[in-house]
């Protein structure tokens, strides 16, 4: 990954040139709209202190499990011996990315919904509640972080995600086999180039034109910004957006000329 100072150059470079989080200046009517009713929307606020109610359980938890990591691993914990509460404070997006991919789905109501790399469940949380009568498919490497996210799905009473373990090679084919079709996927797995763009090629088979893929982490490394440069450029995408932070590409073929933002979240 890169340094904290390049990280930290790289934003302050993406704040300069990005567009207004207002919307002022944005001409596509889709994009304004995704900027007023979504990144400046409002989450639900009984829905944000449940969840967030359980991030704090998490961060306070000094539990020590084995974790198997089949991704690039963790930037911060080196160990396969981790505490839950360094887990947590490591891996779990921040709330306001959280809470974005919640009005995410409350907004666009995705019916299957595919989440690669669960960690301790906070973010399926957020995309689950979003639309309780869609479905969330989330996957997770390691069996001992898989338990806890249940916990977490237990703890908000959340009845509508099913948590399938193992190496996403092997268990993301499986589940895209029983798909017709997915409304939304959020990649948040193994930060590496070519498996990105695997996962981004296995999920554009079941793409709709309504269809949201979203990506985690597109400016993290080298290999992140590769592959994001070629999700955005394949002729599928007909829109992205860049947030920094994370990524989003829509396919609606109604967009007659390829549309690219980077927008100010």
């Amino acid at each position: 990954m890169y340094s904290p100072f390049t990280i930290a150059r790289k934003y302050l470079l993406y704040r300069l040139r990005a567009a207004n989080g207002k919307g002022h200046g944005i001409h596509s009517p889709f994009v304004f709209d995704f900027v007023i009713q979504v990144l400046n929307g409002k989450s639900d606020l009984g829905i944000v202190r449940e969840i967030e109610s359980r991030r704090s359980a998490l961060l306070a938890d000094k539990t020590t499990i084995e974790v198997e990591d089949f991704g690039a691993g963790s930037a911060v914990i080196r160990s396969n011996q981790r505490r839950v509460d360094k887990i947590a404070a490591s891996s779990l997006k921040a709330p306001k990315y959280a809470q974005l991919l919640n009005r995410i789905a409350a907004y666009y109501q995705p019916t299957v919904m595919i989440e690669l790399g669960t960690s301790l469940g906070i973010t399926a949380a957020y995309l689950a509640s979003g639309n309780p009568k869609g479905k969330l498919y989330t996957l997770e490497g390691s069996a001992a972080i898989a338990a806890i996210a249940r916990q977490s799905f237990s703890s908000v009473n959340l009845s509508n995600i099913e948590l399938r373990e193992g190496d996403f090679t092997k268990s993301l084919p499986v589940l895209l086999n029983e798909l017709p079709a997915i409304d939304l996927a959020f990649v948040d797995g193994n930060h590496r180039k070519k498996p990105t763009l695997d996962y981004f090629n296995q999920l554009l088979a079941k793409s709709t034109s309504s269809s949201v893929f979203i990506f985690d982490d597109i400016h993290w490394s080298a290999e992140m910004e590769e592959a994001w440069e070629q999700i955005r450029k394949h002729p599928a995408v007909t829109l992205s957006i860049d947030l920094f932070f994370i990524g989003l590409v829509f396919f609606d073929p109604s967009f007659k000329v390829k549309q690219e933002f980077v927008i100010q979240f």
